[in-house]
């Protein structure tokens, strides 16, 4: 009787690619520390870190990181904001490369992957060398780096691809799952947040050959299903899929104020100018939704969301901003300041399906916000301005007149 193939899965993970692609695209970037994310504003900003480069790292600075901290570690390091339409078009370019290798491609995020490459032996050879055609491909049409790990699945070679950053390549041997996983630390073991990793420190667990040498039903005693569910990945077993149509759930944009706001014509102004950069941004990517969700946090970090769902899909400037507008209008903050409002377009999908016939929104006295052929074509000419001659271009709503005297 004979076994099954033992599946090869690729994970590959561009290095630091926000900031890779600004030292790319600047030689005066390279080598020094490069912070993509919110305005520093010396210290005094408000946001977070999108990205930070190797040398950034070096001083402790890494994504998430609230951007004032980031200053306050390297102040003569180069802050930039992001420039989404570059990292998407180079994510593109990346992602059509891996389809190169193998039709089953499950992009997990802007800058990583999954491939199922198992049978591509006689095309590409063995995983080592599957593995470093891979990351030459990817350096000589883009030139960037990208860590790859190589395993019987999904799991393993997440683990497998941060293991040598930059730049590395990391192969688990079929048959070696759980002598591989064993000595790792147990915040390497995909799937176990911050909260699980705690909680199985404060129980004496230090590596996932821990959690692997522990009976299942103990685990299953102080995790419920998600200790059974951590005990297989401990010990190398992953049966999931790559699925090579994986969808978006959602795309948002927000903005987080210099100082807390009380002011509604300011917040109103705010929820035009996000519905502007969002709409653009899902324009470029090609996709459509249908619920609106404002996102709302107050002095005290209090956050609250409302959402409401249209009839037809939609990636326009004028839904996006007058749905956000009501369910604002409709929230009582009880005089509260806001400290960030954003907005979020979640039930996506494709341009290419079927659109359906629009409908009104919220009743035929709100006819006008819904876009028509004319506005669409409008849309369609700002893109190509902007796209053009860079943020020069701006919707006349959007322009301070003091500013531009």
């Amino acid at each position: 009787m004979s076994r099954e193939k033992p599946r090869t899965i690729v994970h590959v993970d561009m290095d630091a690619f926000f900031t890779s692609i600004e030292q790319l695209d600047n030689e005066d970037y390279r080598g020094k520390p490069v912070v993509v994310g919110a305005d520093p504003k010396g210290g005094k900003g408000r946001g977070v870190v999108a990205a930070s480069s190797y040398e950034a790292r070096k001083y402790g600075i890494h994504s998430a990181m609230p951007i004032s901290r980031a200053y306050r570690l390297c102040p003569d390091a180069i802050y930039l904001r992001p420039r989404f339409s570059r990292y998407s078009e180079v994510s593109h370019q990346v992602m059509e490369i891996l389809d190169s290798f193998s039709p089953l491609v499950e992009q997990l995020s802007i800058d990583e992957a999954f491939m199922d490459c198992t049978g591509t032996e006689n095309l590409f050879g063995p995983p080592i060398e599957l593995g470093r055609r891979i990351k030459d491909t990817i350096r000589d049409e883009t030139n960037l780096t990208a860590s790859v790990g190589i395993a019987t699945n999904k799991s393993i070679a997440k683990i497998a691809s941060d293991l040598q950053k930059p730049d590395g390549l990391t192969i688990c041997q079929p048959g070696m799952e759980r002598k591989f996983l064993s000595p790792l630390p147990l915040e390497k073991l995909w799937g176990a947040g911050e909260k699980t990793v705690a909680f199985l420190h404060d129980r004496g667990f230090k590596t996932i050959g821990d959690v692997g040498a522990q009976p299942l039903h103990e685990l299953e005693r102080i995790l419920g299903k998600w200790g059974t569910h951590l005990w297989h990945l401990a010990n190398g077993m992953d049966d999931r899929p790559v699925i090579t149509e994986r969808r978006r759930k959602s795309i948002s944009e927000e903005i987080t104020f210099d100082e807390d706001v009380t002011d509604s014509e300011i917040l109103r102004e705010a929820i035009l100018s996000i519905a502007d950069r969002l709409s653009r941004r899902m324009r470029q990517l090609g996709i459509r939704g249908r619920t609106v969700t404002l996102k709302i946090r107050l002095e005290g970090f209090v956050t609250f969301t409302r959402a409401h769902t249209v009839n037809r899909p939609m990636d326009d400037m004028f839904t996006i901003r007058d749905t956000a507008l009501k369910l604002y209008e409709n929230f009582d903050r009880r005089g509260k300041r806001v400290r960030l409002i954003g907005i979020g377009v979640s039930n996506l999908e494709d341009e290419t399906e079927e659109r359906i016939q629009q409908l009104e929104l919220f009743g035929s006295d709100e006819e006008a916000s819904i876009p028509s052929p004319k506005r669409e074509a409008l849309e369609k000419i700002l893109d190509e301005l902007k796209e053009n001659f860079g943020d020069h271009v701006s919707r006349a709503s959007l322009i301070d007149p003091e500013k531009s005297r």
